[in-house]
């Protein structure tokens, strides 16, 4: 059996969270021995990781006394080092933030892989130089193989970090369709109005997802007479904050925050529309189960936006305005998909080009 490693920082709640769970779910137990490394072993996907998959735990010290902590760390790190080198034939370092996750799988094989999940580029404002400071941070020259989710991200990281281009790939990441499909069959206790409803699922951290945007957006659009209701499912940083604007705007009746949600499926079934209005993705598992569960997709232009528009949805500009006259347009006319997604010949290609990263051609 060939041994195999991922790394990444912990389960919780994300796409990058889902995505792994998704992978580790698709592999061949009879031909592989898997480990995965977590910084943090916890959070709410932990349950859904196969059980053949022997899950570790990787903490840093975090000890107030500086000295201490980085002798600790170092002489941890060596020693794991030790461990781990050589004696996986295939290593990956799913979680591209994660530090720690980056030196174990370098050196847990030589066929070792990066996963990059987000335009980098953007993510720092096309500032050419902290992008490139992020990156080394995490080792993007040392490694074997890059892989991005989507071409847009491929494109831009690779047009500003020369030399990576020729080791870096396209793959998406796989998708649960069979489960998403059973799982938004369950019931929940939520009573739709009689008025469009809205979702949006992910993450509350403005930098990133900017839902201020959603929320501006609905205090015109109710101003303007519109009847409607979002659903917010997900937590994060700026939660609060976004819960004491909607208040502010006297919105709460309009936005509906339901918190964190291991199954948000059955609210996607109950919804009319997917709702999306961050400043950059990598490619949102959000498109996916939306597409799955044929939702039409309002969302500003992120990634690889433009072999969806006007067939799964409609995208607009990356501001406020775009994302009203996206909710407006949808409330006067509606959308219909066009096209039926069929998300197993989506996961075979994903299926076949892992494969052959596994196998190191």
């Amino acid at each position: 059996m060939k041994k195999l490693l991922f790394t990444a920082y912990s389960l919780d709640v994300g796409g990058i969270e889902t995505a792994l769970v998704n992978l580790l779910q698709r592999l061949d137990y009879k031909k592989y021995e898997v480990t995965l490394i977590l910084e943090k072993k916890e959070g709410i996907f932990l349950d859904q990781i196969p059980k053949e998959v022997q899950v570790m735990e990787y903490k840093i010290s975090n000890h107030s006394f500086i000295l201490f902590r980085k002798i600790y760390n170092r002489l941890k790190l060596l020693k794991w080092k030790m461990k781990l080198r050589n004696k996986f034939a295939f290593s990956c370092s799913f979680a591209t933030y994660s530090i720690p996750g980056a030196h174990l799988a370098l050196v847990g094989s030589q066929n070792n892989t990066l996963w990059m999940h987000g335009n980098y580029y953007i993510l720092y404002n096309q500032d050419e130089k902290k992008m490139r400071e992020f990156l080394d941070i995490v080792f993007v020259s040392k490694f074997k193989r890059l892989v991005f989710v989507s071409e847009e991200n491929l494109r831009d990281v690779c047009r500003h970090y020369e030399g990576i281009k020729s080791k870096s790939t396209l793959c998406n990441n796989f998708i649960d369709g069979e489960d998403i499909l059973k799982k938004s069959k369950e019931k929940v206790s939520f009573k739709r109005k009689k008025c469009p409803l809205f979702i949006n699922v992910g993450r509350h951290e403005e930098h990133q997802k900017r839902l201020s945007r959603i929320i501006e957006a609905s205090k015109c659009l109710v101003e303007e007479g519109y009847d409607f209701q979002i659903l917010f499912i997900g937590d994060g940083a700026d939660h609060v904050w976004y819960k004491e604007m909607v208040k502010s705007y006297q919105l709460e009746d309009v936005i509906l925050f339901l918190g964190r949600q291991k199954n948000p499926f059955p609210y996607y079934k109950l919804s009319d529309a997917v709702l999306l209005s961050s400043a950059y993705e990598g490619y949102p598992v959000v498109f996916l189960e939306a597409l799955i569960l044929g939702k039409p997709i309002l969302s500003t232009k992120v990634s690889d936006w433009n072999s969806l528009d006007n067939v799964y949805g409609r995208f607009c500009l990356p501001t406020t305005e775009g994302v009203y006259q996206n909710m407006k347009k949808f409330l006067d006319k509606g959308f219909s998909i066009k096209s039926e997604f069929d998300y197993e010949e989506y996961n075979l290609e994903i299926e076949k080009k892992l494969e052959k990263m596994i196998e190191n051609k």
